[in-house]
């Protein structure tokens, strides 16, 4: 066993099966001797292995978490993209020969199936399964494939209460993030953080990739603007993946009380800020691929204003355009219908002109240039934004600016200095290059 003292990291560089010791920000590290990446589709669920280099996400590193959770009554905050990979051997009666396969599995479905004890399953907005809307309250139930009763974390109860987790011994976390402040998930770690904190009970995460890692950018939200769209004094895009952005909530106090939660990570193999991941699994029902999700810190900001950003398609977060902005210069037009996700969509029914921006070229920055141009070109510019504007932006500088003509350039320049302070205050709680 190596030990690594790093700032304010203590990271276990350990070899074979262990029991895992909690403490304060104690994160593990194996390196498997063998990687395995997919190659060919067989089956919806099934796919080839092969031996080449890819990343391991924490679910995926069973063998690390099984020891902690033996013996324990467990909670598990997931959804619809908390699944592993399950690695085994079929052998081809026909060719008489052997090949890796991997399964893709849902962990509360795997914990289950290893006789672990999941006591409940805490879902975060858009429910268990990720078919809610955005907004939309999600109910309490039961899970109809374990049995496992499920405790809604969004709505009026947005953090676990101590009665919830009154027969809980440890809880585990392992949601797919996109990077984004204002997407909720953080918000629900936050809460989870702070109601294991007070109850005294271990938090493991499993840590998995941000999509929008490879930058940081945006204005960095004030505590008087403080809301479940964004909670903490950080940029729009933050750069961390959900394990780092764990212990900069520890580290920098932002819980009640400055209360600490006992955290144990799982990190990723294979990954660095910089790396290329697709998403297997859409995180929420409007971001339905890879586009979408680059695209999504940018054009969120359009739910603070007149104009759609595609909900109701099968484009979301991939155009925007409202029946007010001129076709001559917004020429795709698009009709917003009740969807998954979007059962009433801003101007259901209506035709919109806007932009397609599907050809666009992955983004390492946020672009203004498309609110712009919208507010320019809408023509009663007093009433384009509305107050959700605010939260989503964490300041009203933002839109006063905008109305004042700033270019994109004048008003990202006003960022940099927060931005570079920003950056210095995460290194600490970086867990990869």
């Amino acid at each position: 066993m190596t030990l690594l003292l790093h700032k304010n990291t203590l990271i276990l560089t350990v070899l074979g099966m262990l029991t895992l010791p909690f403490s304060c920000g104690s994160n593990l590290q194996t390196k498997n001797t063998s990687d395995f990446a997919e190659s060919e589709v067989i089956h919806d669920s099934i796919s080839i292995i092969t031996e080449t280099k890819e990343i391991v996400v924490g679910a995926s590193q069973i063998e690390k978490y099984l020891p902690v959770l033996k013996n324990k009554k467990v909670g598990v905050v997931a959804n619809q993209t908390s699944r592993l990979d399950v690695k085994t051997m079929e052998y081809d009666s026909a060719t008489k020969t052997e090949s890796w396969i991997r399964i893709k599995e849902h962990l509360v479905d795997n914990l289950v199936a290893k006789k672990i004890n999941v006591k409940k399953v805490f879902a975060p907005e858009h429910g268990f399964r990720g078919t809610a809307d955005a907004g939309e309250v999600v109910k309490d139930g039961i899970d109809t494939k374990t049995g496992v009763p499920i405790v809604s974390l969004y709505g009026k109860n947005k953090k676990p209460t101590q009665q919830q987790l009154e027969d809980i011994d440890i809880m585990v976390f392992d949601i797919q993030d996109v990077g984004a402040r204002f997407y909720t998930y953080i918000s629900t770690l936050h809460y989870v953080m702070e109601a294991c904190a007070e109850a005294e009970i271990p938090l493991l995460i499993l840590d998995r990739p941000n999509p929008n890692g490879h930058y940081i950018d945006g204005p960095i939200l004030e505590p008087q603007h403080s809301s479940f769209v964004g909670m903490h004094p950080v940029p729009v895009v933050h750069g961390m993946t959900i394990a780092e952005y764990a212990q900069m909530i520890n580290g920098e106090g932002w819980l009640t009380n400055k209360v600490k939660c006992e955290l144990t990570i799982i990190t990723m193999e294979n990954y660095t800020h910089d790396t290329p991941y697709s998403l297997p699994i859409k995180p929420s029902p409007n971001l339905p691929n890879d586009t979408a999700i680059n695209l999504y810190p940018s054009l969120c900001f359009f739910e603070g204003t007149i104009a759609s950003a595609g909900r109701g398609t099968d484009t979301q977060f991939q155009i925007f355009g409202a029946p007010s902005l001129p076709s001559e210069f917004f020429p795709y037009q698009f009709t917003p219908q009740a969807n998954e996700g979007a059962k009433y969509p801003k101007f259901k029914g209506e035709v919109c002109n806007g932009l397609d921006l599907r050809d666009t070229e992955k983004l390492d920055k946020l672009n203004l240039e498309w609110l712009i141009e919208a507010y320019v070109g809408y023509g009663k510019k007093s009433t384009f934004f509305n107050s959700f504007f605010t939260k989503l932006a964490g300041t009203t500088k933002l839109q006063e600016q905008i109305e004042k003509g700033y270019t994109y350039k004048e008003i990202r320049a006003t960022w940099l200095r927060d931005l570079e302070a920003y950056d210095s205050m995460r290194q600490p709680y970086l867990l990869y290059d």
